[in-house]
Formats: C-alpha cells, sequence, structure tokens
C-alpha cells in the first residue's frame, strides 16, 4: 500500500460551544466555534467541500426563543376543541407518547383546556416503543390490541401495574394524575383504532406523530365533529392577557416540542433555512470550502435493548442546504467482492472495485450490487449520526462535524 493512500474514512467530531440563549446570533457563533475548533493544536483539523456541520433543533429553538407555557397550550385547546368552539369541554386525547419530557407538559396544557378528558392509549407500546404491557403478557390474557377496547379497570384487572423499564414510572397513573391535578375529570381506555374514540366524544386531539394524517383522516370519515392534531396545537401565536405573544412552529405545532421548565416548553424551531444557509456562507467566505449545514433532532434509529424508536420528533431535520438533498448512491463492495470479483485478490481485486465505483451509474435503484445499502435520506442518515455523538447529557457539543461522509473508496 503506498505511503500516501488515505486510511481515514467517515469523521464524526463534537464541537463545543458557549450555553445558547435566547437572541445569541446563533450564524456567528457557530461558524466562529467550528473555526476555532478547527485550529485546536491536539483536536485541530482542516474543512473539507462537502463537510457537514449540524447544529441540534435544541440551541436553534432556544435562540430564536420558541417557547409556550402550559397557559397557552390551554388557551389554545380551549378556544378550538373545548367549551370556547361550541363542544361540551370533553376531548379525546389519543395515542400520545409516554414521556416526561416529551408530553406530560403538553398534557397539563391539554387538562387545563378542557372539562373532561377521555385518554386513548395505545397498547402494548406507545408508537415510538414505550411498553404499556408486554405482547407475551397479551397472547397469555387473550386479547387482541387490533380489536379489543380496554377500560382502564379491566387493564389493571388483566395486567397490574407496569413500571417503565427505563423511568420506572407507571404512565396509565401518571398521565391521570397529572389530568387530575390540572382541573379535569379524566377517562382513561386503551385502544389502538383511531375511531374507537367516538363512543365517548366527537372532539378528538390526536397526538401520534408519524400516522398523524391518516388517523385524522379515518376520525373525519367516521364522523367527528372537530379534530386536531398535536402538530395543529400552537401553529400560531397565542396572545396573553398582557399584550405578549407565545411562541409557535407554524409546520408542527407541539410535535417536536420539549420541557423546558415545569410550566413551560420548547418548541421545534421555525424554519431555519435562511441560519444553515447563512453558517454556510460564513464558512465560505473564512475558509473557500464548500460546506453544508443542517438543523437535526431526534435520530432516525430503534434501541435494540428498549425497543424504543428513538424519533420522537416530526422529521430528524427540519432544514438543510440543498447539498443534503437526495438518498445515497453506493455499491456494496463485499457484494463485488464476493460475486463479481470473486476471482481476483490483491491489486487486481482492489483496482477492479476502483473502477466500478468511478463508473457506476449515477440512479442504482434495482442494482444487486447496491442492495443493503441504506437508500434513506441523506439527512435522516446524518442526523442519526449526528445525535449519536451529541447525545442527549452533558457533553456540551450541540454542533457536530462529519467530514469524509460523501467519499467512497476510490478517494
Amino acid at each position: 500500500m503506498a505511503s500516501s493512500e488515505r486510511l481515514v474514512g467517515t469523521v464524526s467530531r463534537g464541537i463545543r460551544c458557549p450555553i445558547i440563549r435566547e437572541g445569541d446570533d446563533l450564524a456567528t457563533i457557530i461558524s466562529e466555534s467550528v473555526l476555532q475548533a478547527s485550529e485546536d493544536p491536539e483536536w485541530g483539523f482542516k474543512l473539507h467541500d462537502r463537510d457537514v456541520v449540524a447544529i441540534t433543533e435544541s440551541i436553534v429553538a432556544r435562540a430564536q426563543g420558541n417557547y409556550a407555557s402550559v397557559d397557552d397550550i390551554a388557551k389554545d385547546v380551549y378556544d378550538r376543541l373545548g367549551e370556547g368552539s361550541g363542544g361540551d369541554g370533553t376531548i379525546g386525547v389519543i395515542f400520545p407518547i409516554l414521556s416526561r419530557n416529551r408530553f406530560a407538559i403538553c398534557l397539563r396544557g391539554i387538562a387545563k383546556g378542557a372539562k373532561k378528558v377521555v385518554l386513548m392509549l395505545s397498547y402494548p407500546s406507545d408508537e415510538v416503543g414505550n411498553e404499556l404491557v408486554s405482547i407475551d403478557k397479551l397472547d397469555e390474557a387473550g386479547v387482541d390490541p387490533f380489536a379489543d377496547v380496554l377500560s382502564l379497570e379491566k387493564y389493571r384487572e388483566l395486567f397490574g401495574v407496569n413500571l417503565h423499564p427505563f423511568t420506572g414510572v407507571d404512565y396509565v397513573d401518571y398521565y391521570g394524575d397529572l389530568i387530575r391535578e390540572s382541573g379535569a375529570e379524566v377517562e382513561i381506555i386503551f385502544a389502538n383504532h383511531a375511531t374507537a374514540i367516538l363512543g365517548y366524544t366527537k372532539r378528538v386531539l390526536n397526538c401520534d406523530i408519524h400516522t398523524r394524517f391518516r388517523t385524522k383522516r379515518l376520525l373525519k370519515e367516521a364522523g367527528a365533529d372537530a379534530v386536531l392534531g398535536l402538530d395543529e396545537i400552537l401553529n400560531a401565536p397565542i396572545t396573553r392577557e398582557d399584550g405578549s405573544v407565545s411562541g409557535h412552529n407554524e409546520k408542527y405545532g407541539l410535535l417536536g416540542s420539549n420541557k423546558s421548565t415545569e410550566d413551560v416548553v420548547k418548541l421545534f424551531p421555525h424554519d431555519p433555512k435562511e441560519l444553515v444557509e447563512k453558517i454556510a456562507a460564513n464558512l465560505k467566505e473564512k475558509t473557500g470550502k464548500n460546506v453544508e449545514v443542517m438543523v437535526y433532532g431526534d435520530g432516525a434509529f430503534k434501541d435494540p435493548q428498549g425497543k424504543i424508536w428513538e424519533l420522537a420528533d416530526p422529521v430528524v431535520s427540519p432544514a438543510f442546504t440543498d447539498g443534503l438533498k437526495g438518498t445515497p448512491n453506493e455499491l456494496k463492495l463485499k457484494y463485488l467482492a464476493d460475486n463479481d470479483f470473486a476471482h481476483l485478490s490483491g491489486e487486481e481485486l482492489k483496482a477492479a472495485i476502483h473502477e466500478s465505483i468511478k463508473s457506476k451509474d449515477a440512479d442504482l435503484v434495482g442494482n444487486m450490487a447496491s442492495e443493503g445499502t441504506t437508500p434513506r435520506q441523506l439527512t435522516d442518515l446524518i442526523g442519526s449520526l449526528c445525535d449519536l455523538t451529541s447525545g442527549s447529557g452533558d457533553k456540551g457539543t450541540p454542533v457536530v462535524l462529519v467530514q469524509g461522509y460523501f467519499d467512497n473508496y476510490t478517494n
């Protein structure tokens, strides 16, 4: 092997930044943080064309000041689904995820906007895999989750108390108590077909994330009087009594929100397309390199131990530069080595694979040599890598630099 041959492929680096506050010039802070990190005497690096700078959605929303209170949520729910919209105050809240960080504060606001909440939980787990009861217990009890609607009493009779394996929380009791503490009555049922809620109320807030459009359609077709998704709550600002306005998200509403305090949620950021383009322009001006930039939230992957799908945000990336559009177009090296070039080895094998990569079609869909190369959106793949790199704890690296992602074996 020639001494000048490159031996390093894709590299993902967490970049430390100052603590971001509302109103900060995020484009400047991020650009300068990346450049300062590149000059670090021990950990430094050079920027290249098609490197990717990724920013967690959390600091984007924080810089935007995109927050809303429990009372803001309550007002919107009351005005659009509750008594303020001509209803009797009973609201069906269906298919929420089981999360203190993601949904509990939202539920407090929803309950404050209602007289009664009929809470319908999917089972044996929520949409992203948080388990209420094991599927083995369903089998033992002879329960069909696709058909059977269970009352709280029946659920307790069959399955008792089930604590979340990671948090130790009984979410059935936890959510019921939150609703009562917020001043509303509560009835809890368990079902997996959306229209089951219409036997209890015809005013519905569906809280599912990735299946929300189908759920809304089914409810409307079945005769619901009013249906809103969580993406439609706070999709416009609420004007408060003191004249100030709440945060909001035009496209996603409360989807993608996170707990900030016991009474406030941080919403998914407003469209940050302008931000990513400005950062790319800053880095181009300083380095001469065409760097791609994206904002990312949850990665799109599933934990095999806890069986939880990470993606509780509505999308992995709400904004990215144009060079990150599309999916990978790659050949599977082990397929080529084991099939097309099984008779070759050493430098001959290497040369043949190099030539295959250099001459590959622009679109490899249907080509056996590309099978298993994960034909997902580039932003979903890179965002997942970044989410794993930055973590969700105390690493202090809300910016991730990915280098070499678009290179291949010939580079």
